[in-house]
């Protein structure tokens, strides 16, 4: 999952993408309004963590420019004002959820996971993904091959996760970078590989794919 931090304390904002990154979230940062809109405008993000109070533009202002141009990117507002005349504008300009500083972080990362799995859940689906016998709890964070579990790191369930909503598709090596690593990564993209082959042999060899010149394909696994 890929997440946008818009957020101009700098110090909030570090911490914030810290403690996501280890949660198994890519993340980018940026500290201004306008920036924010045009990063989650032309970005490919799973949710939206916006501030209120932003230089450039302010919270309600880029929420309200993400929905009137059809985005439905799910938003969970932060500020540090308090009353319900601020959280009816927020709500009202279509954020998801809102959130008033100081929060507990604790707090924050389950406003996430409630919005993102709302978001994958749509009208009553299930969060457990299938392929054959594999079966991957996005709400949990959980694998199973058959009956048995399977202990992944962060990293390798964020990768999985990338391959088993499209089971049966090709997903390109850069899909899987944007969304499980963040926006500025710039190290070596060899680096999907990797985790690629820790999943093979974690779970079978023969489960993912290589598909030469365009990416990898989750097999239906028996």
């Amino acid at each position: 999952m890929r997440l946008l931090i818009v957020e101009d304390e700098k110090r909030l904002a570090v911490s914030l993408a810290k403690g996501l990154t280890a949660e198994g979230y890519a993340v980018d940062v940026v500290h201004d309004g306008r920036e924010g809109l045009h990063r989650a405008t032309e970005g490919s993000y799973d949710l939206v963590i916006l501030d209120i109070m932003l230089p450039g533009l302010n919270g309600y202002r880029v929420c309200a420019a993400l929905r009137a141009a059809g985005h439905d990117v799910p938003i969970l507002m932060l500020t540090a004002k308090d009353g319900e005349y601020d959280e009816a504008e927020g709500l009202d300009t279509g954020a998801d959820d809102y959130l008033t500083k100081p929060f507990s972080y604790v707090v924050l990362v389950a406003r996430i996971k409630a919005l993102l799995r709302r978001r994958g859940q749509g009208a009553g689906a299930s969060p457990v993904l299938e392929a054959g016998d594999l079966r991957v709890d996005t709400a949990a964070r959980r694998v199973f091959l058959g009956e048995d579990e399977v202990t992944l790191t962060a990293k390798e369930f964020a990768v999985l996760e990338q391959l088993v909503v499209r089971a049966g598709e090709v997903v390109s090596k850069a899909q899987i970078l944007e969304h499980v690593w963040d926006f500025a990564y710039d190290g070596d993209p060899n680096i999907v590989e990797v985790y690629v082959s820790t999943l093979r042999r974690k779970l079978r060899a023969e489960l993912i794919r290589t598909v030469r010149g365009a990416g990898y394909r989750l097999e239906a696994a028996r």
